[in-house]
């Protein structure tokens, strides 16, 4: 029976299935694109809403330092709790938006990926039938990507209160930033590493989700389970990939390095098109290596574990005697005395 790899695998599916890609990236840009246009309106009609006396205009034709920051000051005073309030209804507007695009999203996909691999892999290498199921798993990934928005509000906030915990140790009296800093990169570090655990333990429940129907509680029951079950392939899909992932992103750094070194020769505008372009293409290969991964974890789960177990090592010929080429004269038996062991 062959072995599948569940890398090669996944980025055979991801070749092979570019439509998975383009809907990845059809959501994903979607909602970008959503949050960018957002924004931008935001921040003009926030500044529209600013009053700008003749006193503030006149501050601000002089370009001194001091004069323009002072002009912005009166211009800006009152208006941070507006800012603020704007800020957060944007924020849940967008969070709502990207719940639902992506539960949408995620649910075509792995439906998509499970097809793929019961019909065009599994029976090309296995007896095994599978059972056909209509799940419906808007509730469930609804809940999961809710967890999801949560958790990176939960880590925002745990960096406000890091940054505040920090502050004590630097009063006015006697200010130390370097210590401050020390003591935030330890603390900042420990809750990138719990966000990023808890938000790809939640990414990946949602493949349970689609494949079982299960809820939201019963997806991450089963994907610890199935975590610890197949641990040496999840760690293996996700270091391929994410090898490939750190390669893209050090060609786009190395190909951006470029038209910011002729900016004082070539047109401003055409240097800032060749980064956003170049940032777009990097944007497209890091949705089409997501799914390349996401692809490999759904092989997992569908393979039987006979087929993603390593080959059993050939055992090696045991050493064969070699033949004894001379004849031993002190073998009794072959000494010419007669009745020789009877003597002895």
């Amino acid at each position: 029976m062959p072995r599948i790899s569940p890398t090669l695998e996944g980025f055979r599916a991801a070749f092979r299935r570019p439509s998975l890609t383009l809907a990845e990236i059809a959501w994903r840009w979607t909602v970008g694109a959503v949050a960018w246009t957002l924004l931008l309106f935001s921040l003009i009609e926030y500044l529209d809403t600013l009053p700008v006396t003749k006193g503030d205009a006149a501050l601000l034709s002089t370009r001194q330092p001091l004069l323009v920051g002072r002009a912005l000051a009166h211009i800006l005073r009152g208006s941070l709790n507006r800012a603020a309030l704007a800020a957060l209804f944007a924020a849940l507007a967008l969070s709502l938006l990207w719940i639902v695009a992506a539960s949408v999203g995620r649910a075509a996909t792995v439906r998509a990926l499970v097809d793929y691999f019961r019909k065009d892999v599994a029976s090309n290498v296995s007896t095994e039938t599978y059972e056909a199921r209509e799940p419906r798993p808007w509730r469930s990934l609804i809940g999961l990507h809710f967890l999801r928005a949560a958790l990176a509000m939960a880590a925002i906030l745990a960096f406000a209160g890091a940054a505040i915990l920090v502050g004590f140790a630097s009063p006015k009296a006697n200010p130390q930033p370097g210590l401050v800093f020390i003591l935030f990169l330890p603390m900042a570090g420990l809750i990138c590493i719990v966000w990023s655990a808890l938000n790809w333990l939640l990414s990946l429940a949602c493949i349970f989700a689609v494949r079982h129907g299960d809820a939201a509680l019963d997806a991450l029951s089963a994907t610890v389970t199935f975590y610890r079950e197949r641990t040496g392939a999840v760690l293996a899909v996700s270091a391929w990939s994410g090898m490939a992932h750190l390669t893209a992103l050090g060609g786009v750094l190395s190909l951006a390095s470029l038209p910011l070194a002729l900016v004082h020769v070539v047109p401003a505008r055409l240097v800032i098109a060749s980064i956003i372009l170049l940032a777009l293409a990097y944007f497209a290969v890091a949705d089409w290596l997501y799914m390349a991964r996401l692809a490999g974890y759904v092989c997992i789960t569908e393979m039987p574990d006979a087929l993603l177990a390593p080959l059993p090592p050939t055992p090696r010929p045991a050493p064969s005697t070699p033949l004894q080429a001379s004849i031993d004269r002190d073998e009794p038996i072959l000494s010419d005395v007669p009745n020789l062991i009877v003597e002895t």
